[in-house]
């Protein structure tokens, strides 16, 4: 007998792909802005540097050949060539044109409805499918949507159960169904359910491919056709390249796609698939994953995502995910207690568990206008689930006048402290001096002209 849907039980871009890429293009605009004016020859010799940093990330040919053209159509004008500071225009140039190569302004992420949104997501197989589901629907439960999800995938083994499993994780309902059978007859089962519990948000998890054949085409679109979606969200691997925005102009070819959501961003891989896919398909990119953990989905923003790559900072995004992470309030906090010098021990374990949930600490810093040279530095920096349970153990081996003033931590206090919490006096000392480091950071970022306004819109 089928397994109709079970209730689950119980009731915030790292830019690591993209290091190589924004390293060429900002030593190649160091160099151009040198001078005090700049020739053709320099341009030609710029672009040809950018050129080859863009084919080398992986970028489409036929994009990066266009990209090249437009902004040296821009840049070869004499109010450019004869500025006080032309390298700085043409980075502006440049930036532009990587936001509206990505598609410009940021487009509205899932479209509103009256009746319930429905969204189908597609795309090759293994590109990240069934976890961009629960991904999805955990965002709609925090928006205050009653979501349903639904598995019509009986190809890859285990679909179902990795959908059952994050619905459980999430507490969300989930369709599935032990018995294959077609997909449009999974969703029309699925849909009824969905309508007598009155959920308003339905994804739709669907078979992968490699290649899209007839068959999968044909199955896709009568699916489609079935359940109207509101949402039709092609999953583009970004590990995968070039290959996964051709099949991504496949699906969406098949399916008319209303978005593109790249995932694996946060992987040590080239990006063209980034720079390539609106290009490429004219879709808009509404979502990027960075991370594992389900809460690792990221609105994706053309204008802030072009200057993280060109070195320039994304403020606005750190802030954002600062106030996700913490609460606004939580943040008016610790921003007060970092420009008093009060911030203790006590605060900085507690600053790192969310900093921890915001991501790698490189790609924070990464956000930071002219931090780029610190985000390398801390690149290789192992700030996993070890490192914050031993700095837990060690701040909690401490009396709260010790945490409260490190200062009074002696030789012998830190040998008791070491027994306590089953670590070595040198990984004591090693925390501790971590401490001071982030300690004069947040001085820094709290009282520099660059970094602080950031301190600043936190505590405003």
């Amino acid at each position: 007998m089928p397994v109709r849907w079970r209730w689950p039980l119980g009731g915030p871009y790292n830019q690591a792909m993209l290091d190589a890429l924004s390293d060429r293009l900002q030593n190649t605009f160091r160099r151009l802005g040198s001078s005090g004016t700049i020739t053709e020859k320099d341009l030609d010799e710029a672009l040809r540097e950018v050129r080859i940093a863009l084919l080398e990330a992986d970028v489409n040919f036929k994009v990066v050949r266009d990209f090249i053209a437009r902004v040296k159509e821009r840049a070869s004008g004499q109010e450019v060539m004869r500025s006080i500071t032309p390298g700085q225009q043409i980075i502006g140039i440049v930036n532009q044109e990587l936001v509206d190569v990505m598609g410009g302004n940021a487009t509205p992420m899932l479209k509103a409805e009256a009746g319930p949104t429905k969204i189908m997501v597609v795309g090759a197989k293994g590109s990240g499918k069934t976890t961009l589901a629960g991904r999805l629907a955990l965002r709609l439960k925090k928006e205050g949507r009653q979501p349903f999800l639904v598995s019509t995938d009986f190809e890859r083994v285990a679909a179902s159960e990795q959908l059952q499993v994050l619905g459980q994780q999430i507490d969300v309902p989930v369709w599935v169904e032990e018995k294959p059978a077609p997909a449009v007859e999974v969703a029309k089962r699925a849909m009824k359910e969905a309508t007598r519990l009155g959920v308003n948000a339905v994804v739709i998890d669907t078979r992968g491919a490699v290649a899209l054949d007839d068959e999968l085409a044909d199955e896709l679109a009568d699916l489609a056709d079935e359940v109207d979606p509101t949402e039709i969200l092609i999953v583009v691997d970004a590990m995968t390249g070039q290959e996964a925005v051709t099949l991504a102009r496949d699906f969406d070819e098949a399916l008319e796609g209303t978005g593109v959501v790249v995932t694996k961003v946060d992987s040590d891989t080239r990006g063209g698939a980034v720079l390539s896919v609106r290009e490429v398909t004219g879709l808009p990119i509404k979502f990027i994953t960075t991370g594992e953990r389900l809460e690792a989905l990221e609105e994706f923003h053309p204008d802030r995502f072009a200057s993280r790559v060109l070195g320039m900072g994304d403020i606005v995004s750190l802030v954002e995910k600062a106030k996700d992470t913490m609460g606004e309030r939580d943040v008016k906090d610790v921003a007060k207690r970092m420009r008093s010098g009060q911030f203790d021990l006590e605060d900085f374990l507690q600053q790192m568990q969310h900093m921890k949930q915001m991501g790698p600490l490189s790609g924070l810093l990464e956000m930071l206008p002219g931090a780029g040279a610190a985000a390398k530095q801390l690149s290789g920096v192992d700030l996993d689930d070890r490192f914050f349970r031993q700095s837990e153990a060690i701040v909690l081996s401490m009396t709260i006048e010790e945490r409260r003033n490190p200062d009074l931590l002696n030789g012998s206090r830190r040998r008791r402290i070491a027994r306590g919490s089953g670590t070595t006096p040198a990984e004591v000392n090693r925390l501790l001096n971590q401490f001071k480091e982030a300690k004069k950071l947040m001085h820094a970022m709290t009282s520099g002209k660059g970094a602080g306004g950031l301190m600043r819109m936190l505590g405003m």
